[in-house]
């Protein structure tokens, strides 16, 4: 579990096939590896992997075939910056929503209109998701707990603040880039309950 608040962004040194698994290697700050175990969970980009080293001096991660279908690894590169977040001891404060780290689809860029210091950028939105994305609820993007602005049948509008834009990747955002979206699980619960109940009464 997570709770959306990136750490650090983390710089992608290695991305290779070998048969059927892809290595990821990420380069981060010693601080955010310390004490790290083997087996530790760790968000990348929003997607939850799995440390393969104890005590790593880089992060090193396997991953399937499916997991690059369903995210934005599908256009990952040596030289890219991902969000990094550790996973969430008990008592951890939980600054933005909780997050799990599973990616139920991709966002594009549709647009950016960039203010002084904060960016308005408008996102596509596939058909399946359109019943989960509410005004003013949650929705993470590349593993950032950020709230929905205007919602569209073929769109939806993240305000971004100078914090997020300073700490994160999505600073890198243009035209046409894709996105991890995980959308708020308590929203799909009240979503599909109402939906269920009405199915029932009609």
């Amino acid at each position: 579990m997570f709770s959306g608040i990136v750490q650090e962004a983390g710089k992608v040194i290695g991305f290779v096939k070998e048969k059927d698994i892809y290595n990821l290697s990420i380069e981060c700050s010693s601080e955010f590896i310390s004490d790290l175990k083997k087996g530790a969970s760790i968000s990348v980009d929003g997607v939850c992997l799995t440390v393969k080293d104890e005590n790593p001096e880089i992060l090193r991660f396997d991953l399937v075939e499916e997991t690059i279908k369903r995210t934005n690894f599908q256009n990952i590169k040596t030289g890219d910056n991902v969000n990094l977040e550790r996973s969430l001891k008990m008592g951890d404060e939980i600054g933005g929503h909780p997050v799990s780290g599973h990616i139920h689809g991709i966002s594009k860029v549709i647009s950016i209109d960039k203010r002084d210091q904060s960016w308005d950028v408008k996102f596509s939105v596939e058909s399946f998701m359109h019943d989960y994305m509410l005004h003013k609820g949650y929705v993470a993007i590349n593993g950032c707990s950020l709230t929905v602005g205007e919602v569209s049948n073929e769109s939806f509008m993240i305000h971004l603040i100078p914090e997020t834009l300073s700490i994160t990747n999505l600073f890198q955002l243009e035209q046409d880039s894709v996105v991890n979206i995980e959308l708020d699980q308590n929203t799909i619960i009240i979503a599909d309950t109402v939906k269920k109940y009405l199915d029932g009464k009609s």
